[in-house]
């Protein structure tokens, strides 16, 4: 077929297709056509940086983004990345979520001119935040939260017409907010858990379509902008946790749609507003440590969705409105503490309203009155309940027995008489008991023993009479047993010392009376007794020379006599040591001498005599604490008389007396020997079944309040952070009773955390001793866990190691090393279970104000309930440099593989290298490197620092010199020992600490 065109036509015909070809090959649709800028971007992103194993969830689980993002496949197909559908297709969101991302974030991404999303959420990404990204013209979400970056939030980010989420809470972003811009569109601005300082802008007033904003926990100072009050979209607002002052503006009254108001931690002033009634829809409400004044307004019962009412440690007065559970049906936790609220407890009953309700603290207020038995009535779901310290009188409910989710009852520090009633025995859950500083009267009742679920008990400063229950001894789970100033008699039951896991005993000022028995020797991880004022009597049990984690003994004021036991030369932790004021008789053992802690010794008011010891304590004792003792002799320097002569002819008698009467004795006391031996073993087999079936972390200590641990950590401020750790960051603090805390709270976004938090808890609960860190307390809730810890001013062995302005000297490194020896040693051989650390490094060995070392970090510790060379299988296999060889082959755990680790922190300290350092290129390692240059070129290696301190010359010290070169010999020869490839060639810890004692009292001597 044959088709004619005239001349116009066929010109018609060619502009068509002219046209056509410039629409298909201008720069617009070339580049809609070509996605190579994509893939660029892509590859500058991930050389930017590092990654060791991918994220959290079961689609990236051990994907590593250097193995995965290759030119071998489309960029399409890499983890993280979605595509459009068009062709060619272009990259729309990058999610690498929990990836462990180290590096930086590339200002290429900005070349992803069509990605809507970018999600780089609970990584380890430093750096800023690229000023390119807000040159993305479709991006919508941008979530860069739990990250390490740092710098000024760029402004481009606010200038985006597309942005509906940016989040970017929890990193180091500093300086001011910037002003919104261009924002029609922005929904969700979150940046708390920042830096931030400046003002509040009432600029957001522009974003009128913001329905979440979250600037908690910054530094922002001034006042709120009443224009916040037009966000009439506003859900969710939270400014706490600042430096924020002024009154709270009734502006926000106007936010109808507003579903949680936090303004906590902040300097507000003034009084709430009457306008807060109108947010009909507020579910929480939290203005607790501010400085607000005046009463509750009547308006607030409108808030009838109330979950959280949260008002607490302000200066709020007057009485709360009996109607407070009929108009907040909802409410679950309320929160009244420290103000000064008067009137009747009334208001409480209101509360039988509330069906789920978990939580009722009214402490430290001036609520008068009684509390009436409708309490009983209040929620069966109802967990704390907490009123103590205010001027309430009468007796206790009996309807707080039907109460049975009772987890913490505390009515402390009122006026409450009568008897305990009967019911509250039957309250199996509960865990803490606060009933002290009362005017409480009657026995305790032998039911106590039914709540074996308790774990503190404290009933002190009351009338209570009687003798204490034998059925205590039920209680295994028990801690803290506080009975002191009480009118309690008789014996203290035998059951009592059968509770192992008892780490407070306080039942001083009573009138027990009688003998205390071997059966204390159970007692292995108590710290603290008070006896002291009772009616006890016959000689001082030997049994508390066993007692190895215990720091402060208080025994005087009771009817003691016989001499003082050797035994108690023992005791190598005791802090506070107090015999004073009864009948003891003979010399004072020349073993106290050797306990290196004490700070204070009293032994005044007895029937001692002979010599006083030298050394350590004796050297500072005062006369006070000697005085009232017949025929002590010596210490010139308390001006008692010197010793004479016939006291040694007297004691070289005694030996040639001894030489004789020590062998018909010897055949006895093997038999006693054998026979205690069985006996221990029995027990421990007791004590082991009993804490196998104690629960976990629950019950290991009481609770201390977030608000308390808040206030202690001025907020969690980042003046107080110690340190960022992978699964959550360390607060120094300071508790309200003054006590200085590390707080180490757990970031629960990050997976495994819980089950850190548990294990660490579980282990320290478990140990106690000199050489390991303390756990104080604990604070748990489906939002929050942390753990209460003794704090170390002088930080970790790592600061003081790599820091430019601190120097250890060789005598402080060798204690360090004999520290931690004593605690390793301790773990693995001396506790009830064997312990392995399984992650020893100088950053969890945590120093205290007298460079005393403590190893810290039991979060991935395992116990081992086998023996001592059985494995147990692990994924957490510890630090690179410190693990031990076997691990890679064998997946296991034994106490070898922590001497390995402790083998490398000895040729670490000598040194001053870490096992990581870049000059151990994977030729050869650190041990290696010493090999090679033990025996003969040892101070080559040795770190500068221990020759500075050391010597200002060492030309002029030859023999210094050479004493110096056989002590580090010494220590290097104890870590290749340790370190050594094959696990059976290792020492076990139990042959370093006699080996590390010898070298100290060898640098001592000379």
């Amino acid at each position: 077929m044959a088709f004619l065109f005239s001349g116009n036509q066929c010109l018609h015909f060619f502009l068509l297709l002219l046209l056509h070809a410039l629409i298909l090959f201008s720069p617009t649709s070339a580049a809609a056509l070509d996605n190579s800028t994509d893939l660029a971007s892509l590859l500058a992103f991930k050389a930017a940086i590092t990654t060791t194993s991918g994220g959290g969830d079961a689609s990236s689980d051990h994907i590593n983004i250097a193995a995965n993002w290759t030119t071998d496949a489309p960029f399409c197909t890499w983890v993280g990345v979605r595509c459009s559908r068009q062709y060619p297709p272009r990259v729309v969101s990058l999610n690498l979520s929990s990836f462990s991302l180290q590096g930086t974030i590339s200002p290429h991404l900005s070349n992803l001119s069509f990605l809507s999303s970018l999600d780089l959420f609970n990584n380890s990404l430093s750096g800023t935040i690229p000023d390119t990204l807000g040159r993305l013209p479709r991006l919508a979400t941008l979530r860069l939260s739990q990250n390490l970056l740092s710098g000024l939030i760029p402004p481009s980010l606010f200038n985006m017409s597309s942005l509906v989420t940016i989040l970017l809470s929890f990193n180091h972003l500093s300086g001011s907010l910037p002003t919104p811009a261009i924002l029609p569109r922005i929904e969700d601005i979150s940046i708390s858990y920042n830096s931030l300082t400046g003002h509040i802008t009432a600029d957001l007033v522009r974003c009128l379509t913001l329905q979440w904003i979250d600037l908690g926990k910054n530094k922002l100072i001034g006042s709120i902008p009443s224009s916040l009050g037009n966000l009439s979209e506003l859900a969710y607002l939270s400014l706490g946790q600042n430096q924020i002052n002024g009154a709270i503006p009734a502006s926000i009254g106007n936010l109808t749609k507003l579903r949680v108001l936090f303004l906590g931690f902040n300097h507000l002033e003034g009084e709430i507003p009457k306008e807060l009634g109108n947010l009909v829809n507020l579910q929480k409400l939290y203005l607790h440590d501010n400085g607000i004044a005046g009463s509750l307004p009547i308006s607030l019962w409108n808030a009838s969705k109330m979950i959280i009412l949260e008002v607490s440690t302000n200066n709020l007065t007057g009485p709360v409105p009996a109607t407070l559970g009929k108009s907040m049906p909802f409410l679950q936790i309320l929160l009244l503490i420290e103000n000064a609220l008067s009137g009747g407890p009334d208001f409480i009953a209101s509360l039988t309203n509330c069906r789920d309700l978990k939580t009722i603290d009214v402490m430290g207020n001036q609520f008068q009155g009684v509390l009436p038995n409708a309490y009983g009535n209040l929620s069966k779901n109802l967990q704390y309940f907490h009123a103590s310290d205010n001027h309430i009188k009468g007796r206790i409910p009996l309807g707080l027995g039907n109460l049975s989710s009772l987890i913490s009852l505390s009515l402390s520090f009122n006026e409450l008489g009568g008897m305990i009633p009967r019911t509250l025995w039957r309250l199996k859950k509960l865990q803490v008991m606060y009933l002290g500083f009362n005017r409480l009267t009657g026995s305790i009742s032998s039911d106590i023993g039914l709540m074996t679920n308790l774990a503190t008990i404290s009933f002190p400063k009351n009338k209570l009479s009687g003798k204490l229950p034998d059925s205590m001894g039920n209680i295994s789970g028990l801690q803290i047993l506080y009975l002191s100033e009480n009118r309690l008699s008789s014996t203290i039951p035998l059951s009592l010392w059968s509770i192992t896991g008892l780490i407070h005993l306080n039942l001083y000022q009573n009138r027990f009376e009688g003998l205390l028995p071997l059966h204390m020797a159970n007692l292995k991880t108590i710290s603290y007794i008070d006896l002291w004022s009772n009616r006890l009597s016959g000689n001082i049990s030997s049994a508390f020379g066993e007692l190895q984690s215990i720091t402060y003994l208080d025994l005087s004021n009771n009817s003691f006599h016989g001499q003082i036991p050797q035994q108690l030369g023992r005791l190598f932790n005791v802090e506070y040591l107090n015999l004073s004021h009864n009948f003891l008789s003979g010399v004072i053992p020349k073993s106290f001498s050797n306990l290196p802690y004490v700070n204070r010794l009293d032994l005044s008011f007895n029937m001692l005599e002979g010599k006083i010891p030298e050394g350590n304590v004796f050297s500072n004792v005062s006369i006070t604490s000697l005085m009232g003792n017949r025929a002590l002799c010596g210490a010139p320097q308390l001006q008692f008389p010197p010793c004479p002569a016939s006291v040694a002819s007297t004691s070289s008698a005694k030996l040639q007396l001894l030489k004789y009467v020590l062998p018909s004795v010897a055949s006895v006391l093997v038999f006693l020997a054998c026979f205690a031996l069985f006996v221990k073993k029995i027990m421990r087999k007791t004590a082991k079944a009993s804490s196998e079936e104690e629960s976990p972390c629950l019950n290991y200590h009481r609770r201390i309040p977030y608000f308390e641990l808040a206030r202690a950590t001025d907020n969690f401020s980042e003046d107080n952070l110690l340190e960022r750790g992978s699964i959550g960051n360390v607060y120094k603090g300071s508790l309200d009773d003054g006590l200085p805390v590390a707080v180490k709270v757990l970031n629960l976004g990050v997976e495994g955390a819980s089950r850190s938090f548990d294990a660490e808890c579980h282990t320290l609960g478990q140990v106690r001793h000199r050489n390991l860190v303390k756990i104080i307390s604990t604070c748990s809730n489906l939002e929050f866990k942390a753990l209460v810890l003794e704090f170390m001013p002088n930080l970790s062995l790592d600061k003081w190691l790599y820091s430019e302005k601190q120097c250890l000297t060789l005598l402080q490194r060798i204690n360090i090393m004999l520290d931690v020896s004593l605690g390793l040693d301790y773990l693995h051989h001396q506790h009830p279970h064997v312990i392995v650390h399984c992650d020893l490094k100088p950053s969890n060995i945590l120093l205290d104000e007298n460079m005393v070392a403590k190893i810290s970090d039991f979060g991935i510790a395992k116990l081992m309930l086998v023996d001592n060379n059985s494995t147990t299988p692990t994924n957490n296999i510890g630090t690179v440099g410190y693990i031990a060889p076997e691990y890679g082959s064998t997946g296991g755990v034994t106490i070898r593989g922590d001497v390995y680790s402790f083998g490398i922190l000895v040729l670490e300290l000598v040194t001053g290298k870490k096992p990581v350092d870049t000059m151990f290129n994977g030729k050869f390692n650190l041990r290696q490197w010493i090999c090679n240059a033990y025996p003969t070129a040892v101070m080559e290696i040795v770190d500068n620092n221990i020759l500075r301190s050391e010597f200002t010359n060492m030309q002029q010290h030859s023999d210094r010199v050479n004493i110096l070169h056989r002590c580090l010999s010494s220590i290097i020869e104890v870590g290749l020992h340790c370190s050594k490839d094959l696990p059976n060639e290792r020492l076990l810890m139990r042959d370093v600490v006699p080996r590390l004692q010898k070298i100290k009292n060898g640098v001592l001597v000379n």
